[in-house]
């Protein structure tokens, strides 16, 4: 594969690059948001609210038990977009084999945990037993396909590593109507309830992992790894693992915060938990411009760093933040007009509506440092200084460990506490990201680090 096969980002316009790679990663996210989005709503209007509380209770504790795979799947993305920065197309092979190996095994030990833990966490969860067996079910099902979801991250995160964000695209989009159609067969049809959203999701993401797998392997030569490139190297695995896993041990502390915060919803009643369950949807969508520009800076700096040039992961972190300016205000509005409108899409209960529409304009005011976050956080990644991806998690667990109890026992604040304490959150670790980002320790491990 000649390196202009794909696509470079260590010349021209960052902001032409970010938005030329942001937008098709942008399409392709919301699109997985919208088949998750679909669950939700299928669940919601045509089994019940109790059923969407259900999926809803399972959110965070999946997350935690995926969260391994996408710390691995993000550092194997990082060393490939090093190497190939710096040029070096056999040290990409090999670490995109290696990676594999590694990912591969990590998502088996995490998915059979997690099956096999599944109502035992649930019930010390103090998830209420009306929900209780459809939810180990949910879980279960989601845990047992982890290897499915784990595939098509890993050959994605390879493939943007190399600039390329639109195969991704391609597949995931095919995977949501895949996804939209078993969910109506197997809910509707069928009567699977929450079993067969969670087996459509699954299924959905095993033909993205396959699509995308097959075209790589035709399309681009360095996933056609030469056999001399392809024994195990331990020097390779280690540098993927220690990339990657405090993005696993970032995400698994944002997942446990998640987890706590999820207890104390559920001391709150069904009402409460779908709710904050169509919130989390909702939250999701958000998310999502931010997510890919995150995306999109982690490939340009990685790529940038591998060329040695530090001036332009600066520029590229100073139109991140623009961006979030915009997005965020943008986002703000309809989130603070049209609250009832926007949850009244996942279910149809009245209090439920009206609790998810007053949480969603407190959550709102806060997206600014959600969206920083991810700039601060993805340039962080890029650069190699994964490390502090651990910080931040920790940032995440003080927050909603912090806040949650606190503010939820304040008489006038109650319930609402639940959301200050996501909100709350955002700010914390959004500003201490950003503090570590422009105390600038990430410039001197760059320039004593050879690629």
């Amino acid at each position: 594969m000649e390196k202009q096969a794909v696509f470079s980002m260590t010349e021209g316009s960052p902001v032409k690059l970010l938005i030329k790679f942001t937008i098709p990663m942008l399409i392709g996210n919301l699109f997985q948001q919208f088949y998750n989005m679909v669950d939700s709503i299928v669940v919601g209007r045509f089994v019940g609210p109790n059923a969407l509380a259900a999926v809803g209770a399972t959110g965070s504790l999946n997350f935690l038990f995926f969260a391994m795979s996408f710390g691995i799947a993000a550092g194997v993305g990082v060393v490939v977009s090093q190497y190939f920065g710096a040029d070096r197309m056999d040290m990409v092979e090999k670490s995109i084999i290696n990676g594999m190996y590694l990912l591969a095994v990590v998502s088996l030990f995490m998915g059979i945990i997690g099956v096999a833990t599944a109502r035992w966490v649930l019930v010390a969860l103090n998830t209420p037993g009306v929900i209780l067996d459809d939810a180990v079910i949910y879980m279960r099902v989601s845990c047992a396909g982890i290897l499915a979801i784990a595939a098509y991250n890993g050959v994605a995160s390879v493939l943007r590593a190399l600039g390329d964000s639109k195969t991704p695209l391609y597949f995931m989009v095919l995977s949501c109507f895949i996804n939209i159609g078993l969910d109506l067969l197997f809910v509707i049809v069928y009567g699977w309830s929450v079993f067969g959203v969670a087996l459509a999701t699954v299924i959905a993401q095993l033909v993205a992992a396959t699509g995308a797998f097959i075209y790589a392997l035709r399309k681009i030569s360095c996933f056609r790894v030469k056999k001399e490139n392809r024994p195990v190297r331990g020097d390779i695995i280690r540098r993927c693992f220690v990339l990657g896993m405090p993005i696993a041990f970032q995400n698994a502390l944002i997942a446990f915060s998640c987890i706590f915060l999820q207890r104390i919803v559920n001391g709150f009643g069904e009402s409460v938990v779908a709710a904050n369950t169509a919130l989390g949807r909702i939250e999701q969508l958000v998310q999502q411009p931010y997510n890919s520009l995150g995306t999109a800076l982690t490939t340009y700096t990685g790529q940038n760093i591998g060329a040695g040039k530090i001036d332009r992961v600066k520029q590229g972190y100073k139109a991140g933040f623009k961006s979030v300016v915009v997005v965020s205000i943008v986002m703000l509005i309809p989130c603070q007009l049209f609250g009832e409108t926007i949850v009244s899409i996942f279910v149809t209960d009245p209090e439920v509506i009206a609790i998810g529409a007053k949480g969603l304009s407190i959550t709102s005011f806060f997206y600014f440092f959600l969206g920083m976050i991810y700039v601060a956080r993805s340039v962080l990644n890029g650069v190699g200084d994964a490390a502090f991806a651990m910080v931040n998690g920790l940032m995440e667990v003080a927050g909603r460990v912090g806040f949650a109890v606190p503010l939820t026992k304040i008489p006038f604040i109650g319930v609402w506490g639940i959301f200050f304490t996501t909100g709350f959150t955002w700010a914390l670790t959004g500003l201490v990201t950003m503090a570590r980002y422009h105390k600038g320790r990430w410039e001197f491990k760059v320039t004593t680090t050879k690629y």
